[in-house]
């Protein structure tokens, strides 16, 4: 474990622990360079001397780097310090999804929708480089206060093309979303980010896995043997495209499922449409198969602890798999060295023909008329389906391409059939219960369609260190069942939790803000530049700091009141800066 204040490759100030995995801790540390906070991850001491870790966990940081979308935490940094390896990540203040579902048991039919396309649409840039995720499950996706969802640690993610990487014998990935084909120790392909998402969407909806038991082993099997449970069984008024939806994305059969995230994205965007909602029951194409053959891969060690096995598999291969491995690649060698000779003469044979077939950009034609959407892509070479997708939006005017799937900037061969989604324009919303909710999620989502909303706090004060959400809705205006169209208003009604410290930073407090709160609390307030000189501001100067930034703050916000407890806040100042002489360090004062 790294000690607070140790500062790594003298930049990243660590502030605290906020995690710890099966390859990395993680901490929330302060860059001192770019005056941010971010979440620093380092290898853990005891494998950071072992060869295929760092790799591995080196791997992480080029896969994670490479992807770039709002859905994907952010990689900055990728370093190694006396022998520390440590990724440096946006930091995401949020909740993952796991204490989300511990918090509500499950989510609403709504909710699950908008966290899935969230999820699809930032998987879809990793999947369009052919980098698999491979560890999708609630932990590992974070819902911020604003209701972005973002897909985080790609540790294990695999690019398909990466050949030394596909012979690992471990078997890497929490068991209840192991998709079968991992089970049994076959390679990781797109459709196993499909298996696993869609085991989640089951879980955020109903609140349970579909494949429980005591022992990781037994768990696996049930995912081999034993069909998908009926989620009807647990929502019988669910609509038959969000079943279908389940139905695609959990068959046995890779075939059977999307192709990849941007198809399962682009049929989650309708599945809440009216016209989708009695659709007929999916029929799968390809059988049902034993992707198992009847057993599963020798384990050396069959007594597994459930602690073992709770969230890992650590798949063996015997020594006679090895061999009859070993057999089979003489075979696949002589094969290949056929089919090479046989491609190079197809290839001189067909190039003519192939290089018709270029693959060529789609346009976006987002906010063009639907006449002149089609033009545009007909001239690029792609037909236009005739089954036009509507869809509301108060950004969008009502006739106009709100998208296509295939998205624009997509490349696909001419003649690609291309569908369009076409603004309705702004439609009533019917209000919900909103009571419990993050406020600021419900706030985006009403004001899409064009609503007022007007927050409002309700004075309380807590009597205990207990963490306390300041953004979770007490009540609402407007009663459930009740419906607004543009232009209407709502208030949504807050908590303001009068002894728990604020956040300064968030750029609507002054400095007198400040030292009327510190004299309400008999707090030792002090002052400080970004050199940590101390700064003499009182009531009486207060007006002279009025434009200055708040940069810091050493209590964290949220957190409870404590009488007469000292209290620094650094401010952006000029260098000639009149403060006093207290030269203590950003260090001693907990904010660098």
């Amino acid at each position: 474990m790294i000690a607070k204040g140790q500062k790594i490759s003298d930049r990243y100030q660590i502030i605290k622990s906020i995690g710890e995995g099966g390859m990395a801790n993680v901490y929330l540390a302060y860059d001192t360079i770019l005056e941010r906070n971010v979440a620093v991850k380092v290898l853990r001491g005891d494998l950071a001397n072992d060869e295929k870790f760092v790799r591995r966990f080196q791997r992480e940081a080029l896969q994670a780097s490479s992807l770039s979308h709002p859905n994907i935490v952010e990689v900055y940094d990728v370093g190694e310090d006396n022998g520390e390896y440590y990724i440096v990540m946006e930091y995401v203040e949020g909740k993952h999804l796991k204490g989300l579902l511990k918090k509500r048991g499950k989510l609403t039919i709504p909710e699950v929708v908008d966290i899935m396309i969230q999820v699809t649409s930032g998987l879809t840039v990793a999947h369009d480089s052919y980098i698999i995720h491979r560890d999708i499950k609630p932990q590992n996706i974070m819902i911020l206060d604003n209701g972005l969802v973002k897909l985080t640690d790609f540790g294990i993610a695999l690019a398909m093309n990466s050949t030394q990487l596909t012979q690992t014998n471990s078997v890497m990935g929490s068991v209840h979303y192991l998709p079968p084909e991992g089970a049994s120790g076959k390679g990781a392909t797109l459709q196993s980010d499909i298996y696993s998402l869609g085991i989640l969407m089951y879980e955020l909806l109903t609140g349970k896995l579909p494949f429980r038991g005591e022992t990781a082993v037994e768990i696996a099997l049930k995912q081999l043997k034993e069909p998908m449970p009926s989620i009807r069984k647990e929502i019988p008024d669910i609509p038959q495209s969000i079943e279908n939806i389940i139905l695609r994305a959990t068959a046995k059969n890779p075939k059977n499922r999307y192709a990849d995230a941007r198809e399962m994205h682009d049929d989650l965007l309708t599945c809440l449409d009216e016209s989708r909602k009695n659709e007929i029951k999916i029929s799968l194409k390809y059988p049902e198969i034993d992707l198992d053959d009847g057993k599963m891969l020798k384990l050396k060690n069959e007594n597994l602890t459930k602690k073992e096995s709770d969230e890992i598999i650590a798949k063996r291969i015997t020594q006679k798999d090895i061999n009859k491995n070993q057999n089979k690649s003489i075979v696949i060698l002589l094969s290949i060295f056929t089919g090479i000779v046989v491609l190079i003469t197809s290839i001189v044979v067909l190039l003519p023909k192939l290089t018709k077939k270029a693959q060529v950009t789609v346009p976006d034609v987002s906010n063009m008329t639907v006449v002149k959407a089609i033009e545009t892509l007909q001239e690029e070479g792609f037909t236009v389906s005739q089954k036009q997708i509507e869809k509301s939006s108060t950004v969008i005017d009502e006739g106009k391409i709100i998208s296509t799937s295939p998205s624009g900037g997509t490349k696909h061969k001419k003649g690609y059939e291309i569908t369009l989604y076409v603004s309705t324009g702004s439609k009533s919303v019917e209000v919900e219960d909103y009571t419990g909710k993050n406020y600021l999620e419900v706030k985006g989502k009403l004001e899409a369609y064009g609503i007022n909303v007007i927050i409002e706090k309700k004075e309380m004060e807590v009597d205990t260190d207990e963490d306390y959400e300041t953004n979770i809705i007490m009540d609402q205006s407007i009663k459930k069942g009740e419906h607004l169209s543009k232009g209407d208003n709502i208030t949504l009604y807050i908590p303001d939790i009068k002894n728990l410290y604020p956040d300064f930073t968030d750029g609507t407090y002054s400095v007198s803000d400040i030292i009327d709160f510190a004299n309400e609390y008999k707090l030792k307030l002090k002052f400080i530049d970004k050199d940590s000189k101390t700064i003499s501001i009182t009531s009486e100067n207060a007006n002279e700091y009025a434009d200055y930034k708040i940069l810091n703050q050493n209590r964290t916000a949220g957190t409870k009141v404590t009488e007469n407890a000292s209290f620094t806040i650094k401010i952006d100042v000029s260098s000639s800066s009149e403060g006093g002489s207290d030269n203590k360090t950003c260090k001693e004062e907990g904010l660098c």
